[in-house]
């Protein structure tokens, strides 16, 4: 135990009648009987003690260093020691242990000598009434000091409590006085606006802090909420404010204003916590944005379904007219205008389907390297001659699973959008990585999920976007370009690819400092698959084989009869499902084909697939629509076996696609 702990438990035990433990006192004097003397004048005065006598300076040592005193009685001058570096060396090891001079040839000198240099008291021997007393007062006093050194020292943690949480602390905190005066900044506060906190205190927050515009124009001092807390002492919270720093920049912040009362209830000033709200509006941006090209998305999909419907009929009848005209009809240039427009507007339409995620893909897992080398001629050709082609293609590069053909596309519309950005010719940047994305960066991006990922980064130095240009580049027929030069689908065709193949992209941008834009596609487990060119088909393109079409749209449905009629096919006719299931069950031949659409009232093409698989086990199915179906193309990922023709289509690729899916073998 401390000397302290020792005197208070000695001072407690004396107070409470007959201790059970006695005081242990370090008696320093060559004569035995003196502290039998002592001894027995505590015992008569029911003060349990235990004394340990001394009289060299080493003994002294050793006892001091082993501690529990209670208390110290030294004679003042012994044969080889004397009490004052008694003293001076119990003050080194125990600032507050009491120590009484018990000697009888100390002079009043000495004594004074001995009082200042830090004893608790002296007595003579010849007047030893005067012991009692003395040793009560100093434990009494020793009591006291611990007490007071407790009180300090709990204050001191508390403070030290109190510092350290406000010091840790991630939201700025600061106190002001009813005059507006900082009293109180903590490091996050001053760290967040870009002051040191000694520079703070004692100035005006407001002046530094509050302001209304770029140009720094101050707001009058009573509009701000956090005086108002000082007068009518209600708590004021601000959710949609800005904060200036230092260097002229401003951060959006929210803060809670709180009234400081005193003992007495007395408002005198506010304290304000607040907070860096930066990422918080990035994400809840990136969510809005998210929100509104989903709301596009599906108000582009739904277009794009029924001008599918258009445009098969009116690309359908064009291309049959053309055939049945000679090459110096003068009818045939109309025509042909006709269908040349009707082609681009399905290539449009084409790009609304990726756009709104309604688009076919058939994914394959790809070494991305792979994809760039093989189309790095093409890309060349693509961005001209002033611009160099930089690839940095990182070796032992992850597999990712797309479609060969669209992320082909991706590559390319990002190329010709940063060739567009440097008319004067510059630099262009491919780059594949394999990265690992961490909690930390997915809770600043909304839509992805921690985990491996191959990113896919193409990068100019070309003119670069402004913030609003950026806020709608992936918006559908937005663009910067002049009237006529441009759709703006290119890079919202490049976000519907992306995100219907689970990826996420991103982009920064600076005026005059470039561009890049970055793709994450999961990494996923398996060897690439070789892409092999798409073999076309050799004419004719006849048959004579029964197929039966089953499409609730009139025109289309008279097309599609029309076209194969016309090459040798047996046509049965249904306008919907039941009549489909009715003209099944009464013929009696075989059916080689059923071209369904997939989206019809009462029953889908997938369910009439179903449902009629048991009664004509041997009919193949060949799917048509204006967009793609979940049930069967989850997604938009056409699921294996599965045969899809996407509206608008020609007579030509209709043939094609009817006479592959009859070749086929079963199950293939």
């Amino acid at each position: 135990m401390t000397p302290a702990g020792s005197a208070l438990e000695a001072e407690h035990r004396e107070a409470n009648g007959r201790m059970s433990s006695p005081i242990r006192i370090l008696h320093l004097e060559d004569e035995p009987h003196e502290t039998e003397l002592v001894d027995a004048m505590l015992a008569g005065e029911d003060l349990a003690c235990e004394i340990v006598r001394v009289e060299t300076r080493a003994d002294f040592l050793a006892a001091l260093e082993k501690g529990g005193w209670d208390l110290v009685l030294s004679d003042n001058s012994l044969p080889t020691f004397n009490g004052m570096d008694a003293l001076a060396l119990t003050r080194e090891q125990y600032p507050d242990l009491p120590f009484i001079f018990l000697s009888g040839t100390m002079g009043e000198e000495v004594a004074i000598d001995s009082l200042q240099s830090g004893a608790t008291d002296y007595v003579l021997k010849h007047r030893s009434a005067r012991l009692i007393p003395g040793v009560r007062r100093a434990l009494k006093e020793a009591q006291e000091r611990a007490e007071r050194k407790r009180a300090e020292e709990a204050l001191q943690r508390v403070s030290r409590q109190n510092e350290l949480i406000l010091s840790s602390a991630a939201e700025g905190i600061y106190g002001l006085d009813l005059q507006g005066r900082t009293i109180f900044v903590n490091p996050a506060a001053a760290r967040m606006i870009g002051w040191a906190v000694d520079d703070l205190l004692g100035k005006s927050l407001h002046a530094i802090l509050h302001h209304s515009k770029p140009d720094r124009t101050l707001y009058p001092q009573e509009e701000c909420p956090i005086y108002a807390t000082c007068m009518d002492g209600a708590v004021h919270q601000v959710g949609d404010e800005v904060f200036w720093r230092k260097d002229g920049t401003c951060f959006p912040v929210e803060y809670t204003s709180t009234p400081i009362r005193d003992e007495h209830g007395m408002i005198v000033g506010a304290v304000v916590t607040f907070r860096d709200v930066t990422e918080r509006k990035k994400l809840e941006e990136q969510l809005r944005q998210s929100q509104k090209m989903e709301a596009i998305g599906q108000l582009t999909g739904g277009i794009a379904h029924d001008f599918n419907n258009l445009l098969t009929i009116i690309n359908g009848y064009s291309e049959m007219t053309l055939q049945l005209l000679k090459a110096d009809d003068p009818l045939r240039s109309n025509v042909e205008a006709v269908r040349q427009a009707g082609e681009r507007a399905a290539s449009l339409t084409r790009q609304l389907l990726t756009f709104s995620r309604r688009q076919v893909l058939e994914p394959k897992v790809l070494d991305l390297n792979a994809v760039v080398t093989n189309i790095d001629k093409m890309l060349q050709r693509l961005i001209g001659e002033d611009i160099d082609l930089v690839p940095k293609l990182q070796p032992g590069l992850g597999r990712v699973k797309v479609d060969p053909g669209e992320i082909e596309q991706v590559i390319m519309n990002l190329a010709v959008n940063a060739r567009d950005a440097m008319p004067q010719g510059g630099k262009l940047t491919i780059a594949t990585k394999n990265v690992e994305l961490d909690e930390n960066y997915t809770k600043r991006h909304v839509g992805i999920k921690p985990g491996p990922y191959v990113m896919l980064a193409v990068s100019d130095n070309g003119c670069g976007m402004d913030k609003a240009t950026q806020k709608r580049i992936f918006e559908p027929f937005f663009t910067t370009k002049e009237k006529g030069k441009g759709t703006g689908l290119g890079l919202a065709t490049v976000y519907g690819i992306v995100k219907q193949s689970s990826g996420s992209i991103w982009m920064y941008s600076e005026v005059g400092g470039g561009t890049v834009f970055k793709i994450y596609l999961p990494m996923i487990q398996g060897d690439a698959e070789a892409i092999a060119p798409k073999a076309g088909l050799a004419k004719p393109l006849r048959g004579s084989e029964t197929v039966l079409v089953v499409e609730d749209q009139a025109e289309i449905r008279q097309l599609i009869s029309k076209v194969l009629k016309e090459c040798g096919y047996v046509v049965l006719e249904a306008g919907h499902g039941k009549a489909a299931f009715r003209i099944s069950g009464r013929y009696e031949g075989m059916i080689h084909l059923m071209i369904t659409d997939l989206v019809m009232p009462v029953i889908s093409g997938r369910e009439l697939r179903d449902r009629l698989a048991s009664a004509r086990p041997n009919m193949k199915v060949l799917f048509i629509s204006g967009y793609t179906d979940d049930a069967v193309l989850r997604h938009g990922i056409l699921e294996k076996g599965v045969a899809f023709i996407q509206k608008p289509f020609t007579p030509d690729s209709l043939l094609r696609k009817v006479r592959e899916v009859l070749d086929a073998s079963t199950g293939g």
